[in-house]
């Protein structure tokens, strides 16, 4: 983990963000390219770091997984033009990897895409909702004698980890916590061996790798509270 953090990121920044979509909401019957089309002004993934969601979904960089998802058909309607520039690729990794092209232009985007599912046998605890199916995919309907449908035995993933400007607001936001500390009343915490000196340094190095996430106006607001200060 540390050193795929360390390949998505450049500039002084040494931090990523965990995104996730369990189970993957791909409908039974429909194709991959069909589900993403569904997401063009969003994600088919949600934040699990400790960040505000993003306002634009950018990132600098990104490594994105996806297991579950078969190689069968990419077209709903066999003998009809393509829908999307989607349906027009070959395989599911060249599915993913242009959907990450078209929703992040210009970041640095890797996908992987393994066939077997994510398995969730007991003891796995059961908590999915009824409308999936055994396999995990999203059913049309409500399955009869709701709100059951059965065990739901493997889910499809989408994971991923991003170099992103989410990340700003984290580490501002700790860098201005820790700033209100008085550490004149932590006389047991510098008695176990950290000087002030250098916590006053660890402080500043914080607030700098929180400025190497920046984009556009967040830098301009940034400059304006650091003349504040």
């Amino acid at each position: 983990m540390v050193h795929l953090a360390e390949t998505l990121n450049f500039s002084g920044r040494k931090v990523v963000a965990a995104w996730a979509s369990l189970p993957f909401p791909a409908l039974r019957g429909r194709s991959l390219p069909d589900t993403l089309c569904a997401f063009q002004r969003d994600v088919p993934w949600k934040l699990l770091s400790s960040c505000r969601e993003p306002k634009d979904g950018g990132c600098f960089a990104q490594s994105v997984v996806l297991r579950g998802i078969g190689k069968g058909r990419h077209s709903s309607c066999p003998g009809k033009p393509p829908p999307s520039p989607l349906h027009t690729c070959e395989s599911t990794e060249q599915i993913l990897q242009r959907y990450l092209h078209t929703a992040f232009p210009g970041a640095f985007s890797t996908s992987h895409v393994l066939e077997q599912p994510c398995d969730t046998l007991p003891p796995y605890p059961q908590f999915f909702s009824p409308l999936l199916s055994r396999q995990g995919f999203l059913l049309l309907d409500k399955p009869t004698g709701y709100p059951s449908a059965g065990t739901v035995e493997s889910i499809p993933v989408l994971a991923a980890l991003q170099s992103s400007p989410v990340l700003h607001t984290l580490l501002y936001g700790l860098y201005k916590d820790l700033q209100k500390l008085k550490t004149r009343r932590c006389a047991s915490f510098f008695a176990a061996g950290v000087e002030e000196d250098d916590f006053q340094e660890a402080l500043h190095e914080l607030r700098t790798l929180s400025q190497c996430y920046e984009m556009g106006f967040e830098a301009d607001e940034s400059e304006g509270e650091a003349d504040s200060d």
